[in-house]
């Protein structure tokens, strides 16, 4: 029997209380991994993410070995899948272009993990693809996920105007048909060999920022909105179903520490320490969250590499006496003014018109100007404003944003000093938060250079406890994804909620009403002016999600249970091979 509406977000609520337990654990951004070197061959980056693609910089604590000598060896076993959508086969040449792209191109978002790579070369046979390391890389499972095709590019170092009108190559079962600013039409790879054959004519993505509305009015057939109080009713209709589940989507509170109020690391954990999480809880998330939990891991999701580090964070008092101790007062007004007597303004960041973020502003600027704090909001689009513009070039003091994660914490070395985004060096880098702890990005280094797993868990656990010293971010929740269909057009929609890729699996979904396509409503359509895979365009969920994923072939796929498992164009498992 089928489940009630209401019943899914209860039943979803319990599971995650569970999952939160044993932790012991639209961005709307999604992360990867990333430094930008050149290293020794004709070498270079890419990395995975949602991004999927990683932020770079020169990594000024980098503790590996000399470039020249290696450490780990990856074999990879093309299959007769390996195909672009030309007929030609996926060879050597286009994981070399894809490493020089992500290391070389100006502007490119993130390197990690590609920086460790000394060579990619043909193995025994065309079909065999051989990388070597120069040190050992834990998450080598999320690099190559976005293959370039190299005979598109002059040359690949430098791809960032080789986009313009999007990508026009694929390697999976879905490529770009037409693309502006009302619609991004996806149709069938004609090449595509493998088994997700589409059973469609085209998907088609339309801006949808009211998606339930939308539904229901037989605009679109599907939507994959967030969470937010409410949506159930909004949701009601004979003609509508939905479904949730747990993924690595989780929403917090981030404090830019580079420049600004933040820099201040007393100030900032006075007014991280001003923050009641428990009732912004109550306000905004216990009644669609039925009870869940708050988030204490930091940023990450439930898991093995979960802790409780920001758990009972809440101390005015101790934010008082903080301050005061380091020469701070109240002026005529209330607000904490600095040993100049000037009184900071905080710059609060969202999306406008999310709901639930404009809700929040609402509920805790005034409390925090009760605790001493000048708090405006400074609000604008999510693209390309947010998450293309403003959180890359660190334009903002305090931002709240879903991030989703793939399943390995690969995507918390962005995090590293390394990584923060500036001028010097081109706002390349995936640290949006200006946090440098070199303690912190010298765990994060070593973790990813460690192949045991409870060790790992170790390094990355100080790092994120290193997170809540700093007082650099405030966890909330991990976030239920929803995907809701219109039950007279769409059937067998939810497959893969929980997946780091989203919904990408329309090839096995079922056209109900015989028209030949699937219109989804994208709640951050995708800027058809900024199509590069490669730089800040791709800053988003949504254009990883309609773009990247469907689209550029990769060597493994995560999956819906938060794993990894080798994707079609690979035969099997790659051999690792410590040197």
């Amino acid at each position: 029997m089928r489940t009630t509406k209401r019943s899914k977000f209860v039943a979803l609520a319990v599971g995650l209380a569970l999952v939160a337990a044993a932790c012991g654990d639209d961005k709307e951004s999604t992360t990867t991994n990333a430094p930008t070197v050149t290293t020794a061959g004709n070498v270079t980056e890419t990395t995975a993410g949602s991004t999927e693609t990683t932020a770079g910089g020169t990594d000024t604590t980098d503790s590996t070995p000399a470039a020249d000598t290696a450490a780990m060896k990856i074999t990879y076993e093309l299959s007769d899948t390996a195909v672009w959508n030309d007929g030609s086969d996926i060879t050597v040449a286009d994981f070399q272009c894809t490493l020089d792209a992500v290391m070389n191109t100006p502007g490119s978002l993130s390197t990690t993990g590609y920086d460790q790579v000394i060579s990619v070369e043909e193995g025994s046979s065309p079909k065999e693809i051989v990388t070597t390391y120069k040190s050992l890389y834990a998450p080598w499972q999320g690099l190559f996920t976005g293959l370039l095709k190299a005979d598109e590019f002059a040359d690949c170092n430098d791809v960032s105007e080789d986009f313009d009108g999007g990508v026009k190559f694929s390697g999976r079962e879905w490529m770009i048909d037409s693309w502006n600013s009302e619609q991004l039409v996806l149709v069938p790879n004609p090449g595509y060999t493998g088994s997700r054959v589409p059973k469609v004519d085209k998907v088609v993505f339309v801006p949808a920022e009211d998606g339930p509305t939308a539904l229901k009015a037989g605009s679109v057939d599907f939507i994959f909105p967030q969470a937010y109080t409410g949506i159930d009713q909004e949701l009601a209709d004979p003609n509508v179903d939905y479904d949730t589940a747990l993924g690595g989507s989780y929403e917090g509170f981030y404090f830019q520490a580079y420049k600004g109020p933040f820099a201040d690391p007393v100030y900032r954990e006075a007014f991280s320490k001003s923050i009641d999480r428990d009732a912004v809880y109550q306000q905004i998330y216990e009644p669609f969250a039925q009870g869940t939990p708050l988030l204490d891991c930091g940023p990450i999701a439930p898991g093995p590499y979960c802790d409780d580090a920001f758990a009972n964070g809440y101390d005015p008092t101790g934010a008082e006496k903080i301050l005061t101790d380091a020469g701070w007062t109240k002026d005529g007004s209330g607000m904490w003014a600095d040993k100049d007597g000037k009184v900071p303004e905080i710059r609060w960041m969202v999306n406008t018109g999310n709901t639930r973020r404009e809700s929040t502003q609402e509920f805790l600027i005034p409390k925090l100007a009760e605790a001493g704090f000048n708090v405006k909001a400074d609000n604008c689009e999510a693209l390309p404003c947010v998450f293309e513009t403003r959180l890359p070039s660190l334009d903002y003091d305090m931002a709240m944003y879903i991030n989703t994660v793939a399943p390995d914490p690969a995507y918390l070395r962005t995090w590293g000093c390394d990584q923060i985004p500036t001028e010097e060096n081109d706002f390349q880098g995936q640290n949006s938060n200006g946090w440098c702890n070199e303690e912190a990005t010298t765990q994060l280094i070593a973790a990813d250079a460690e192949l045991d797993e409870a060790k790992r868990i170790e390094e990355v656990q100080k790092a994120i406890s290193l997170m809540a010293e700093d007082h650099i971010m405030l966890p909330l929740l991990q976030f239920p994804n929803v995907g809701a269909i219109r039950t007279d057009r769409l059937a067998n929609a939810y497959g893969e909620l929980a997946n780091y890729r989203a919904i990408n699996d329309w090839y096995q979904w079922t056209d109900v009403d015989g028209d030949g396509q699937i219109i989804i409503g994208a709640e951050q359509f995708p800027a058809a002016d900024c199509p590069n895979p490669i730089t800040e365009c791709s800053n988003s969920s949504w254009y990883v999600w309609l773009i990247s994923f469907p689209v550029l072939p990769g060597v493994y796929d995560t999956t819906n249970d938060q794993t990894f498992e080798p994707g079609e164009i690979l035969t099997g498992e790659a051999t690792i091979e410590v040197l």
